[in-house]
């Protein structure tokens, strides 16, 4: 991050750079940004052995080649073949799907957070900043206007594409910043024949990626984040006809209840430079205190992602090999994995169904059932064409069926059909209990198991009747395969 002197900073967005402007602020230990989202007074906060081969000139480098291997497939060139070639692909890449935004903060933690979230240019780009494609103008707690027009409460996030602004009043809330610039590329994508995602990914040694989508709280930071994998990104990516990239270069996990021994990769990115949002801390030793929710239970992370040891940099894959739909399965029907055909795979995602649990949304307090079409309807501006018995599967066990994936053991595996959903679940998957594949075997009344299954299958129902008029595929038939892989009852 550059500063111009007058207390502007300069850096990149989503798959651009953006600028940002603000006052200063405090740290806690370890140089962590101290931040007060509300009015209570709570705080925030490459190895290569191989030597270098030292060649100054194309002569020393064929000269090299030559003592190691005559038979070398690769051709010498001079050094003006090789900036012709350099400067094809530097115009390439700086026309492909980038946006400059500058981003306006009254308060200092909101530079570094967007610092850490957004793509960081080098010092050449920041240079040639030039006018920004979108602004952001971010005045924090100072609130609106209730007496204007549209305005229902003293917090307004307002997005005008037409004039390539935002403008954020009456919230201290960090993250509507990066939702803001996510719901601008959602927009713009699209346009450019270009799925956007609301998904984590990471890639195995082999190239294989996997794809985590999921609303917030489902876990897509936490299982996007694995030592042995190597991470492309925790929440914002891209799909095109070359494979995958993520439009941030940070990740905003959630740190409830966060210890080294269940997540150690994002304990250990939590240093100097570091955002904690909505924690609280002691205030002598400014030890974290990740358990306490008093604040809410939506307290985060923001680092680069560089801070991940296992991060893949540029960030960027081939195809998916998998893709995962996550669920919060707070009704305790559903199975913890199961297989999905084509068809049910288009109705799940479209549907994109989860529990809301307390802390991913305002007024929270229980498990609620909703549905956001292609997991991110909060971000879509174009059209998507009682509590369970038992409590939530342990990571240990997710991780498991998560490994099964990766390697490809499930597709090995026996599978039976689940009632009404017609779900294809496994008997069995390494290092998993049995019992709980089958989310009947966990409920000792059967009346009310059946009482809620059919409840969450009305709902599915009941939600699903927004998109049966869009017709996909030829002669409609595609649309009604889609139709039949809902709830069947």
């Amino acid at each position: 991050m550059a500063s111009n002197g007058n207390g502007e900073f300069s850096f990149a967005s989503g798959n651009g750079k953006v600028t940002t402007a603000a006052n200063g602020n405090g740290t806690a230990r370890n140089g962590l940004a101290k931040i007060q989202t509300q009015k209570k007074d709570n705080r925030v906060c490459h190895n290569n052995s191989t030597p270098p081969v030292k060649a100054q000139t194309i002569d020393e480098l064929h000269s090299f080649w030559s003592q190691d291997w005559s038979g070398s497939p690769n051709i010498e060139m001079d050094e003006h073949t090789f900036m012709v070639n350099r400067e094809r692909a530097v115009d390439y890449l700086n026309s492909l799907d980038k946006i400059k935004v500058r981003v306006v903060s009254a308060r200092a933690y909101h530079s570094l957070l967007m610092h850490n979230m957004c793509i960081r240019p080098t010092p050449e780009e920041l240079e040639d900043f030039g006018t920004p494609d979108f602004t952001i103008y971010n005045a924090g707690q100072f609130p609106c206007n209730r007496c204007t027009h549209y305005m229902t409460s003293s917090t307004s996030i307002d997005l005008n594409l037409a004039r390539r602004e935002m403008v954020i009043l009456g919230t201290m809330y960090a993250g509507e910043m990066k939702k803001g610039l996510f719901s601008v590329m959602h927009y713009l994508m699209p346009k450019r024949q270009i799925l956007s995602l609301h998904s984590g990914c990471n890639m195995g040694k082999d190239g294989d990626v996997a794809l985590f989508f999921g609303l917030s709280g489902t876990g897509k930071t936490t299982l996007s984040t694995e030592h042995d994998r190597y991470l492309i990104g925790d929440d914002e990516h891209c799909w095109t006809e070359n494979g995958v990239s993520n439009i941030e270069g940070g990740c905003y996990a959630k740190c409830i209840d966060l210890s080294r021994e269940k997540e150690p990769d994002i304990w250990n990115a939590i240093k100097f430079g570091a955002v904690l949002e909505n924690i609280v801390f002691d205030e002598h030793t400014r030890e974290v205190d990740y358990s306490d929710k008093s604040v809410t239970e939506n307290t985060r992370a923001a680092y680069p992602i560089e801070y991940i040891p296992s991060a893949k940099i540029p960030c960027v894959g081939p195809h998916p090999k998998n893709v995962i739909l996550l669920a919060c399965n707070a009704f305790g029907v559903l199975p913890p994995v199961s297989k999905l055909n084509f068809a049910r795979t288009m109705y799940h995602f479209i549907s994109g169904y989860t529990a809301l649990v307390a802390g991913t949304e305002d007024g929270i307090k229980e498990p609620t059932a909703t549905f956001s079409a292609c997991f991110g309807a909060a971000f879509i501006m174009l059209h998507p064409t009682k509590y369970g018995s038992g409590k939530r599967i342990k990571l240990p066990y997710t991780r498991k069926i998560i490994d099964a994936i990766h390697s490809g053991n499930l597709l090995n595996a026996k599978y039976k059909k689940t009632e009404v959903f017609g779900l294809e679940i496994p008997t069995e998957v390494e290092g998993v209990p049995s019992e709980i594949l089958d989310r009947v075997n966990t409920w000792s009344d059967m009346n009310a198991y059946k009482e809620t299954l059919m409840k969450l299958a009305g709902l599915f129902k009941r939600n699903f009747e927004t998109f049966t008029n869009y017709k996909i595929g030829k002669d409609n038939k595609l649309t009604e395969k889609i139709l039949a892989a809902g709830p069947n009852f």
